[in-house]
C-alpha cells in the first residue's frame, strides 16, 4: 500500500466531483493485475497524466509516469514527484532514463509515456517517439495504451483554463495489451495508427451522448467542424513557440555571460541544438521519453 499515492489520487477523484467532470472509461480490465507495462497516453490536456491513472486503480495499480528533469527540482513538486516513485528525463542522458525505466518495467511497474512528446494543439494524435517500444521490447512487457477525449476542455496549450466548475465530460478507453515487436518504427506507426481510430471512435460516441459538436469550437478538431489548428499548424505554432524560447534563453544567457556550451557542460551533455523540440521548456510536466537508438 503506498498511502501518500493513493491520498493523492483521492484527492484528485474529490477535485473532479468539484469540477463536475464526468468521467467515463472503458477497458479498464486491460490492466494488468500484476507485472510490468508499458503505458501509451495521448495528450491533449494538462491533467492528462492525472486522469490516464484512473483506470489503472481497476487492479489498484500505480502508473510510474516518465516526467521532466526539472520538474523534479522543485522545492514543492519534487518531492512530491520522488515519493510518487516517478522518473526523471534528462534530455542530456537519455539513456540513464531509458535504463531506469526498464528496470522498473522488469521489476512489475507500470510506465507511463506520453509519446507525442507535448500536447496537441490540434487534438489529433501527432507523431510518436518510439521510446515507449523500446522500452517494451528491452523489457519483454505489453504496451497498453490509455486514449484521452475531452480533457483539453478543462486546461490545454492555447486555451483557457476552466479549472473551477467546468462541468465537461471526458472520455477514455484502455486497449488490450500489445506486443511490441520489430521494426521498432513500424510498430510505434501501427501504435499510433490504432489510437487515432479510437480516438475517432470516442469523439463519436462524445457527440452521440453529448450533443453535436459546436460548430467552429476552439477544442474541437478542424476535422469535426471546429477551430483547432491543423496538425500542420499546430506544427508550426510548436515551432515558433520553440524559436521564442530559444530566443529569450539567449538573451537572458548573454545578459548572464553564459555561453551556450556553458550550459550544456553543467547539463552533462554537447550544446542542444536549435532544431530539436525542447519538451522541458512549454510548461507539460510530462515528456515523451527518452529515445535511444
Amino acid at each position: 500500500m503506498e498511502l501518500f499515492y493513493t491520498g493523492i489520487i483521492g484527492f484528485a477523484r474529490l477535485l473532479f466531483r468539484i469540477q463536475g467532470l464526468k468521467i467515463s472509461m472503458s477497458g479498464e480490465q486491460n490492466f494488468p493485475a500484476r507485472g510490468g507495462a508499458v503505458v501509451m497516453i495521448n495528450h491533449t490536456g494538462y491533467f492528462d497524466f492525472v486522469y490516464a491513472g484512473i483506470p489503472a486503480r481497476e487492479h489498484k495499480r500505480f502508473i510510474r509516469y516518465m516526467a521532466k528533469a526539472e520538474v523534479f527540482d522543485h522545492p514543492v513538486g519534487g518531492p512530491v514527484m520522488r515519493k510518487m516513485k516517478h522518473i526523471p528525463v534528462d534530455r542530456a542522458a537519455g539513456k540513464e532514463s531509458f535504463d531506469e525505466a526498464v528496470s522498473r518495467l522488469r521489476a512489475g511497474e507500470l510506465v507511463g509515456v506520453f509519446p507525442e512528446a507535448t500536447i496537441s494543439r490540434s487534438f489529433e494524435i501527432k507523431d510518436f517517439k518510439s521510446g515507449a517500444v523500446r522500452m517494451a521490447l528491452a523489457a519483454d512487457v505489453p504496451i497498453l495504451t490509455v486514449t484521452i477525449w475531452g480533457s483539453q476542455r478543462v486546461w490545454s496549450k492555447g486555451l483557457p483554463k476552466k479549472l473551477l466548475r467546468p462541468k465537461v465530460p471526458i472520455m477514455m478507453e484502455v486497449s488490450e495489451p500489445i506486443t511490441a515487436y520489430e521494426p521498432v518504427d513500424e510498430c510505434t506507426a501501427q501504435i499510433r495508427s490504432q489510437m487515432q481510430a479510437t480516438l475517432e471512435k470516442l469523439q463519436d460516441e462524445y457527440a452521440r451522448r453529448h450533443g453535436p459538436y459546436p460548430a467552429g469550437a476552439n477544442w474541437v478538431p478542424v476535422r469535426l467542424g471546429g477551430s483547432a489548428p491543423t496538425l500542420d499548424e499546430a506544427t508550426a505554432l510548436d515551432e515558433a513557440a520553440h524559436a521564442e524560447r530559444l530566443r529569450r534563453r539567449a538573451e537572458k544567457d548573454a545578459a548572464n555571460g553564459v555561453a551556450p556550451d556553458d550550459r550544456a557542460a553543467k547539463a552533462g551533455g554537447a550544446p542542444t541544438r536549435s532544431e530539436e523540440p525542447r519538451e522541458t521548456d512549454d510548461g507539460d510536466p510530462v515528456t515523451g521519453g527518452p529515445d535511444i537508438r
